[in-house]
């Protein structure tokens, strides 16, 4: 049986997969990736690389979140060379400047209100690495994607924005929103291919790479 681990704390799942496929790694503490990927795989593990996630110089915001997820896999590749590794990073773009996550309400609001009228895109970015004994994988490379959703704002006051943060609470949330929750309020539109990638992971995506691996989703 795989459990997830993430810290010290260990949730065990009922064993779906056959005995012989290679161990799943979510390359992420994040709990909304890992309930994301819980919709479709029952066992895998969960672990923070620690990868450094500083920006390189001129580097652009879509280019930053595919080189993370990349840096990530192969990091957590290192200490589990036998596993089926799945990284991502998610870069909010603001015309160019990559907002991170807020870590309090202040800087939410500030992040919010500079928002207000505009458009954010939301880059998601996935890297799939097989195992090395995998032989569904052509050279055993690693497989790439980035989701593109751009997300409109209204016209906000600081009123409306304080109100909502004070009921989501999305400080750990990169855009300073959750789109799954109260954050609706505050947008004129969502464009995207897959709902679930502003939230952290592209399912509809990675649901196809998986069985394309010879992963056996539910």
């Amino acid at each position: 049986m795989i459990g997830m681990v993430v810290g010290r704390v260990k949730i065990e799942y009922g064993s779906l997969m056959p005995q012989n496929h290679a161990p799943i790694l979510l390359a992420s503490a994040s709990p909304y990736r890992r309930a994301l990927l819980a919709r479709i795989l029952a066992d895998f593990e969960c672990l923070a690389t620690g990868a450094d996630e500083s920006p390189l110089a001129g580097e652009s915001c879509r280019d930053l979140a595919s080189r993370l997820a990349g840096l990530k896999a192969q990091t957590a590749a290192s200490s589990h060379p036998d596993a089926l590794i799945i990284a991502s990073d998610q870069v909010a773009d603001l015309d160019g400047i990559a907002l991170g996550k807020p870590g309090n309400h202040e800087k939410a609001v500030q992040q919010l209100l500079a928002c207000s009228g505009r458009q954010l895109v939301f880059h998601t970015a996935v890297c799939v690495l097989p195992p090395p004994a995998n032989p569904s994988s052509e050279a055993n490379l690693p497989v790439h994607h980035v989701d593109r959703t751009v997300v409109r704002f209204k016209s906000l006051d600081q009123d409306l924005v304080d109100r909502y943060l004070r009921q989501d609470r999305p400080y750990d949330c990169a855009g300073s929103f959750k789109a799954e929750s109260k954050g609706l309020i505050l947008m004129e539109s969502i464009e995207n291919t897959d709902p679930t990638a502003i939230q952290g992971l592209p399912l509809i995506w990675l649901a196809q790479c998986l069985i394309d691996l010879g992963v056996p989703l539910p």
